[in-house]
């Protein structure tokens, strides 16, 4: 195994265990204490996340450079390019890192939903704590085969569109901001 791999699987494991104890921080104290209809947000928003970092996983690491050359003049080339130059750090951060926090994250959501609903009889929170698990796999594992499936016939304009994403980002937008400064003195 190459250093730099052994380097990254350090840095992911590091970033892992940090994300995951500041997630299950703020799940442990905020879920418990949400409305139906927040839980319902929450378990949307985290699948949608999971399925959104999943399928640039997938678009990073089936683009082809040679079919990407076709947006050389765009301005988000050169970080499309950086996307896929570290497909497996990319990929391995959007799947793994992101989409396990997601799905641990909508499943706390599940947990949250079913407490919300005061449910006293043993059978019956049995029978919806089993629905509502099952219903958050079904459409994590739904959304992530369509978004996949997506991602692997428009792998480049999903790379793209993460770059300008990236581009856009707030700490890129200072970084922008400092070189212009520099280059007007």
């Amino acid at each position: 195994m190459k250093q730099n791999s052994v380097r990254w699987a350090l840095k992911t494991l590091i970033l892992s265990i940090c994300l995951s104890i500041v997630f299950s921080v703020i799940s442990q104290s905020l879920f418990p204490h949400l409305s139906v209809i927040l839980s319902i947000f929450i378990i949307v928003f985290f699948v949608a996340l999971s399925t959104i970092f999943d399928m640039v996983g997938v678009a990073v690491t089936s683009a082809k450079l040679q079919s990407l050359k076709q947006y050389e003049n765009h301005k988000a080339y050169s970080t499309a390019l950086k996307l896929c130059e570290n497909t497996e750090k990319i990929s391995s951060f959007c799947g793994d890192v992101v989409g396990d926090i997601c799905g641990i994250l909508s499943g706390a959501g599940g947990i949250s939903l079913v407490l919300s609903m005061h449910i006293t009889e043993p059978n019956i929170y049995f029978i919806v704590t089993c629905l509502i698990s099952s219903v958050i796999a079904g459409l994590t594992i739904f959304s992530k085969a369509i978004f996949k499936s997506y991602a692997v016939s428009n792998a480049e304009k999903v790379v793209i569109s993460t770059a300008n994403i990236i581009n856009f980002s707030p700490k890129s937008f200072f970084k922008n901001r400092k070189s212009k400064k520099k280059k007007t003195k």
